[in-house]
């Protein structure tokens, strides 16, 4: 990740390194996330990072008529937030930050 490679702070970084288990709210089930990145910085602070669109990232707003596309909208919200959550814990109880980033953080014009 060219961010990653050109960030003076960042010392090492890899690229789904390790999986993350959750529960889906879509089948109760027990699934493995792989976030997209893990960094450590010059101070030893370590950071696992998603990357998605920024649309991914906000709740799909409810149209007048529901369509198929909206319900699978929102089944990946609701899938994404389920990861994150078990990313924001798994990393709280290493000392570890969480960070979703999107294009706006990544200076990519979408």
């Amino acid at each position: 990740m060219r961010y990653l490679d050109t960030h003076d702070d960042v010392v090492q970084w890899a690229s789904e390194e390790f999986c993350i288990p959750y529960r889906s709210p879509i089948d109760s089930r027990l699934h493995r996330y792989f976030p997209d990145f893990w960094m450590k910085a010059k101070d030893g602070t370590i950071t696992v990072i998603e990357v998605k669109p920024a649309v991914q990232t906000r709740e799909p707003k409810k149209p007048s008529r529901v369509t198929r596309r909206y319900v699978t909208e929102v089944m990946e919200y609701g899938k994404n937030q389920a990861k994150w959550k078990a990313a924001r814990e798994y990393c709280a109880d290493r000392g570890w930050n969480f960070q979703i980033m999107t294009e706006k953080q990544l200076g990519i014009n979408g």
